[in-house]
């Protein structure tokens, strides 16, 4: 695939869940394309700078990506701060979550360099994330879930903002699902990923799941300990692939 030099990257605002005003971190390379759109969903921390670095790499293979800020109606304020309210709160609301994207993927079909097809990739809590939107926006044609935690859900995982376990909402799923996970995570667990993919086996779901013996949870994230060169490396072959195979 072609490696774009020339990038274009800004702080956009547009429509999200009830109308709400919602930020986002968008990055294409510059011309006229069109380019296929990925809406980038970040980890439980925010739209920290790692996440913008994701829609950047993503800009440079050729797509037109936005990071949707989830977190911004708690703000202003410190990215942690906001961050620690929202999971004390018991996380962002999956209505809202939905209904952001939502927005986020209306103002990807708007411009005139998108083509229209677009994907959704999450890491941490965006992979649960990824999960429940793949099942329910429609329009949406491709899904990576990054070690997305919490898809199997017990009654102590849910609340008011979160009230239904993704992996009861996978009939529902309305394109392909790329899963990357670690041997070593908790959240998932091996035997959760096991239980999702049961359960994607179950309503003849496409789907492909691949997980790294040596790795853990947050293996993306080359600004933590958890970060394993490895299966960033292969992993970003993959997601690239995917995509290219399912937005081009």
């Amino acid at each position: 695939m072609v490696e774009y030099e020339g990038l274009l990257a800004e702080t956009v605002v547009f429509a999200g869940h009830g109308d709400d005003d919602v930020s986002g971190y968008l990055a294409r390379p510059l011309g006229a394309g069109p380019f296929p759109g990925v809406i980038v969903i970040h980890e439980v921390f925010g739209l920290v700078p790692h996440i913008k670095e994701i829609a950047l790499k993503f800009a440079s293979r050729g797509y037109v990506a936005i990071a949707p800020d989830l977190h911004y109606r708690e703000g202003p304020g410190d990215v942690d701060d906001i961050a620690s309210s929202v999971r004390a709160a018991g996380g962002v609301p999956d209505e809202r979550c939905i209904g952001d994207v939502e927005g986020a993927l209306r103002l990807l079909r708007s411009l005139p360099y998108c083509t229209g097809r677009v994907g959704v990739i999450g890491y941490c809590s965006g992979g649960r994330q990824t999960y429940v939107v793949a099942c329910n926006v429609p329009g949406i044609e491709a899904a990576v879930d990054c070690y997305g935690g919490r898809v199997v859900a017990g009654p102590a995982d849910l609340n008011a903002r979160q009230p239904k376990a993704p992996i009861d909402m996978t009939e529902g799923l309305q394109c392909p699902l790329l899963g990357l996970f670690g041997a070593e995570d908790t959240s998932p667990s091996p035997e959760q990923v096991a239980q999702i993919e049961q359960e994607l086996v179950r309503h003849g779901k496409t789907y492909e799941f691949h997980v790294y013996d040596d790795a853990g949870h947050g293996f993306f994230a080359d600004y933590r300990p958890s970060y394993s060169p490895e299966a960033a490396v292969d992993g970003w072959e993959r997601v690239f692939s995917w995509f290219a195979k399912n937005l081009y």
